[in-house]
């Protein structure tokens, strides 16, 4: 059983890389199969929901390369499967956008209803408002979502709800549908941007990406293109909670700093220091945090991927800070494991009421999904002794090489595979 062994008390100090963003590139993979000539993706994260969907890219037909270990060559042009299997999108959520890729090259397309974190509901009812107005017929039978039409037409889409995935899906039909698509009340985060830009590096005609209202003018085919994805925000928001939350000093590179405002001013508000560069970010932190209020919100707004990595920090400030969840109902899970290190947490409804305490102190814990599973280890890197985290698969699906890349900051964390290795790190890190 693969977990990660933490002993935690080391301030984190130094620089760290940042990878390609995650959610992007399972958009922009996605996309890629929209053309019948080959493209080209740099700056991929190899992590476990990138190579789930190459894999089902595969499954169709697709032709996936892979150039090296962050560069893919795919080619859509032999693709002859229009229904997406069950097994890949149980692992992942993204899979669906397949759904959106192939109804507007092939103007049919088949998809099981998606897995991923379970972190609330996440309902497709947007996703397929956008595809019925654009004139596709879409009903659920079997556990499968099948969308066909014998043309696509533009339309005028408001969002009932502002929801990235179903932006991104609608965006990706109405590029190859006739005539205007316009999509108002739309997703403004950096992905959404990013799939834009790549979609229009193929010929496509987006404007308005990263404001809350998208044009979309239908072109008849998409050329071939090379692409390099945007770094990832939420792995960089991470790293820069653990300068806060183990005292450290770390300076994250290769990232866009305007992305990562909303963090940036939540760290300052709490006590650490900030300095920003062109493509990285300083974080600080020299003294006990401070407690502050935060709502998550869509983008521009405080990030729902980042809610757990504050919690994590403000569990160990003065004072009495509230966080609420306003995007999933079910992102509270990890409270739990983290009372057990000694957090004071209480949670009504959608909102935590977090009192700071001192110190945490090490546990055996279970990662409960994705972006929770990072926190914890952060908790785990701050806490007193040792802490064992179970279920890492869920931290896998987001992050390459995190123990690899937090043991360059000083970091005593090891992924362990049996109770031998475990007695080993121990008695090595004493």
């Amino acid at each position: 059983m693969e977990q990660y062994a933490i002993k935690g008390g080391n301030p984190l100090v130094g620089e760290v890389e940042i990878g390609g963003a995650k959610n992007a590139a399972l958009a922009i993979l996605a996309a890629s199969v929209m053309t019948d000539e080959t493209v080209v993706i740099e700056n991929m994260p190899d992590v476990r929901d990138t190579n789930v969907l190459l894999q089902a890219i595969e499954s169709i037909g697709g032709i996936v390369e892979r150039i090296d270990r962050h560069t893919v060559r795919i080619n859509g042009s032999q693709i002859h499967n229009l229904v997406i299997d069950g097994d890949y999108i149980k692992k992942i959520r993204a899979s669906y956008y397949l759904l959106g890729a192939l109804l507007g090259k092939y103007k049919k397309a088949e998809v099981a209803l998606p897995g991923g974190c379970n972190i609330g509901s996440r309902p497709i009812d947007q996703h397929i408002k956008g595809f019925r107005a654009l004139g596709a017929n879409v009903n659920i039978a079997h556990g499968l979502i099948h969308a066909e039409a014998e043309r696509l037409l533009g339309s005028h889409i408001y969002m009932d709800v502002v929801t990235v995935g179903a932006t991104i899906n609608v965006m990706m039909a109405a590029v190859m549908a006739e005539g205007q698509t316009i999509i108002e009340n739309a997703a403004k985060e950096p992905h959404v941007v990013d799939l834009a830009n790549f979609l229009n590096s193929m010929g496509a005609n987006i404007k308005g990406a990263g404001t809350d209202v998208i044009r979309i003018r239908g072109v008849a085919r998409l050329h071939k293109t090379e692409y390099t994805i945007i770094p990832d925000q939420i792995e960089a928001g991470t790293f820069m909670f653990a300068a806060a939350v183990t005292k450290g000093d770390i300076t994250v590179k290769n990232v866009i700093p305007k992305h990562l405002e909303s963090i940036s001013a939540k760290l300052l508000e709490i006590g650490c220091e900030v300095e920003e560069s062109d493509d990285a970010v300083r974080v600080v932190a020299s003294k006990r945090l401070s407690h502050t209020h935060v709502k998550t919100l869509p983008y521009p707004g405080f990030p729902t991927d980042m809610q757990p990595q504050i919690a994590v920090a403000l569990g160990l400030s003065n004072g009495t800070s509230i966080v609420t969840e306003s995007i999933f109902e079910n992102r509270f899970k990890y409270v739990d494991e983290l009372t057990r290190m000694g957090a004071s947490i209480k949670v009504e409804s959608n909102t935590a009421i977090i009192d700071g305490v001192d110190r945490y102190t090490g546990a055996s814990i279970t990662a409960p999904d994705l972006r929770a599973g990072a926190a914890l280890v952060l908790a785990g890197l701050a806490a007193e002794g040792f802490t064992t985290i179970d279920e890492i698969r869920y931290i896998e699906r987001g992050y390459e090489d995190f123990p690899q890349k937090l043991q360059s900051l000083g970091a005593q964390i090891e992924l362990v595979d049996t109770d031998k290795e475990l007695q080993k790190f121990k008695l090595r890190v004493g």
